[in-house]
């Protein structure tokens, strides 16, 4: 039968989601491997994203396929009995077998988080970057606001220009301020390679004065990665979720990570955003 699995991982000390060759210290790698024992052969999993070393996921999604008859409370009990303490499968549930989940997603939501108090967050140190600078929101508003919308953002990828189109949508992006911490949330219809750290290096440098805000349509057009900001570190980064559309899987709520943020529901109130229209 053809699974949907709905996961949570603390990415800190892992070589990012993707299989890899030379290692086996992946996020699919260390799933795989205990499905596999459970199905009694190989299970490949495909997820809706391949987040880097040490991003962190609330509510990444996976497709696989399994041949044991065990009901899905069953599935997920064996196998968070098994799977190390920082990576969990919340939830799982039968799906079409053409579904798959990155290929049926239609959007993304992800979050970085900024330490800007000079003391940093010892509890919070592996999901901040501390950059112990408290940057202008109103002027990285104002940079993110130029970014909004369809446009080709090879500037914010590391990846090589390849075959794929680098044309990405996105849709919103909004800011939380809370003591001492800045999280910028970004949702759009994909992502490109190191696409979210590049735009946050980014913003933080227009914030700092660094870097003009009128520069971003230039550093657009340029398609050229060295135009753009520096990437900010992994360690910010979370995948909060992926989005299905109507008449497609639905996704349940994220889960709440451990300083109490969520994502669309339940906002604090000082909340900012920039939005399409």
């Amino acid at each position: 039968m053809h699974y949907m699995l709905h996961l949570s991982y603390d990415g800190t000390r892992y070589a990012g989601w993707q299989r890899q060759g030379n290692t086996d210290n992946t996020i699919s790698a260390k799933l795989e491997k205990v499905f596999s024992v459970l199905d009694g052969r190989m299970v490949q999993i495909d997820g809706a994203g391949r987040t880097d070393a040490g991003v962190h996921a609330l509510d990444q999604t996976a497709t696989l396929d399994l041949r044991i008859d065990r009901t899905c409370q069953e599935i997920v009990a064996y196998a968070n009995q098994y799977l190390p303490e920082d990576i969990a499968v919340t939830r799982i549930e039968p799906v079409p077998d053409r579904f798959h989940a990155r290929l049926n997603a239609q959007g993304k939501i992800y979050r970085y988080e900024i330490r800007t108090c000079a003391v940093p967050d010892v509890f919070r140190r592996k999901y901040q970057w501390h950059l112990g600078l408290l940057p202008d929101e109103e002027k990285m508003r104002a940079a993110g606001e130029m970014l909004l919308g369809k446009h080709d953002f090879a500037a914010f990828c590391t990846a090589k220009p390849g075959k794929h189109s680098t044309e990405r949508t996105l849709r919103r992006l909004d800011f939380l301020r809370e003591e001492g911490t800045l999280c910028i949330e970004y949702e759009g219809d994909g992502f490109l390679y190191n696409m979210v750290r590049i735009l946050t290096g980014t913003l933080v440098e227009c914030g700092l004065g660094k870097r003009e805000v009128r520069q971003i349509p230039e550093i657009l057009a340029s398609r050229t990665r060295a135009r753009a900001g520096i990437t900010a570190p992994a360690q910010g980064l979370t995948l909060v979720k992926v989005l299905y559309g109507e008449g497609n899987i639905p996704s349940p709520d994220p889960p709440t990570s451990p300083d109490g943020h969520k994502s669309n529901t339940g906002r604090p109130r000082r909340y900012q955003e920039s939005r399409l229209p």
